[in-house]
C-alpha cells in the first residue's frame, strides 16, 4: 500500500534543540531510498525549513506556512501560493495596532522564491527580538524594520505574524476573527508559554487541504500524519492514520488514532520505519 508520511516540525519531528536528529535523518533517508514517500507540513517558511532539512530528504513538496503554499526543494520556489484578500489586509493590521500588536507582514518577493517581511516599528519586544535575531541572516527572508508593507502586499501578502502578551494577542484576534474569511490562529508559543503568537493566513488555508492534494498528486493510497499542536488538527482529521506525539496538546492526542513517544525520542521516525516495513511499501 503506497503511503505518504507527513510530519509537523516543531514539537513533532524536531527534537528539544529544534533540529532533526542524526538518527531521525538517517531513518528517513533509508525509507526514502527504499521508495517511501515523506514530507513535512509546518507553519514555518522556506527560509527556516530549507536549512532544517538540509540533511533529510523529502519525496514530495514541503507544505509551508500552514498550507499557504508548497515549497519545491529542487526548484527552490513556491508552488500554488495563496494570498491575503486586499480589502481585508488593512483592516486586520488596524485591529492589531489598536490592541498593541505590531505584526510582521510577509509578502512574496517578485522572484517567487523568497519573502519580504515588514514591521512598522524598529523597536521590537523581547519575543520579536529573539525571533528576528534567529532569522535576520537567512537567505530566503529579508526583514524591513520600521517600514509599512508596500502596495504590492495587497496582491502578494501571505501571512501576518504577531508575538506578544496573551491578552493583547487574544484581544486583537477577537476583534476581527468573526468578520474575516482569513484563517486565524492565536495560541501560546510552545517554547515560551507566557508569549502568545498570532497567525493570520489567506482564506481556506489549513494543512488538511494541502496534504490531501499531495496525497492525490503522488498517487498515495494511504496518508499518515504526525502532529502536536492546534494547527495540526485539520490534517489529523484528513489522515487515514492520525498520530500524535506524547508531548502534543490534549486536543491533538484526543483526536489522534495513535499516540507515540515524545518528539525528544525520535518517535516519529521510528514509527515511520516500522509502519513502512509493515505497510508502506506494499
Amino acid at each position: 500500500m503506497k503511503t505518504l508520511y507527513v510530519s509537523d516540525l516543531d514539537g513533532t519531528l524536531l527534537g528539544a534543540d529544534s533540529r532533526v536528529s542524526q538518527r531521525s535523518s538517517a531513518i528517513i533517508t533509508d525509507v526514502c531510498r527504499r521508495g517511501g514517500l515523506f514530507t513535512v507540513a509546518t507553519a514555518r517558511t522556506p527560509a527556516t525549513v530549507v536549512p532544517l532539512l538540509a540533511g533529510t530528504p523529502t519525496t514530495a513538496p514541503a507544505v509551508v506556512m500552514t498550507g499557504c503554499a508548497c515549497w519545491l526543494r529542487q526548484e527552490e520556489r513556491f508552488d500554488h501560493p495563496l494570498f491575503m484578500p486586499a480589502d481585508e489586509l488593512d483592516n486586520i493590521i488596524a485591529h492589531c495596532h489598536a490592541n498593541g500588536v505590531d505584526p510582521f507582514v510577509y509578502v512574496m518577493a517578485p522572484d517567487g522564491r523568497s519573502l519580504d517581511v515588514y514591521h512598522t516599528s524598529q523597536k521590537l519586544n523581547a519575543a520579536e527580538t529573539k525571533f528576528y535575531g534567529e532569522r535576520c541572516k537567512l537567505s530566503l527572508k529579508r526583514f524591513h524594520l520600521g517600514q509599512e508593507a508596500p502596495a504590492r502586499a495587497r496582491t502578494s501578502g501571505m501571512l501576518l505574524f504577531g508575538m506578544g502578551e496573551p491578552d493583547k494577542i487574544c484581544r486583537a484576534a477577537e476583534g476581527f476573527k468573526d468578520s474575516t474569511a482569513c484563517t486565524v490562529y492565536a495560541y501560546p508559543d510552545i517554547f515560551a508559554p507566557s508569549v502568545y503568537n498570532l497567525e493570520v493566513f489567506p482564506p481556506g488555508v489549513d494543512k488538511a487541504r494541502t496534504v490531501s492534494q499531495l496525497k492525490d498528486a503522488v498517487g498515495a493510497e494511504r496518508l499518515v500524519v504526525f502532529g502536536d499542536s492546534i494547527n495540526d488538527m485539520s490534517m489529523l482529521a484528513a489522515a487515514d492514520v492520525a498520530v500524535a506525539v506524547e508531548n502534543a496538546i490534549p486536543e491533538v492526542k484526543e483526536a489522534a488514532d495513535i499516540v507515540i513517544g515524545p518528539n525528544t525520542a525520535d518517535s516519529v521516525s521510528q514509527f515511520i520505519i516500522q509502519d513502512f516495513n509493515d505497510y508502506g511499501h506494499r
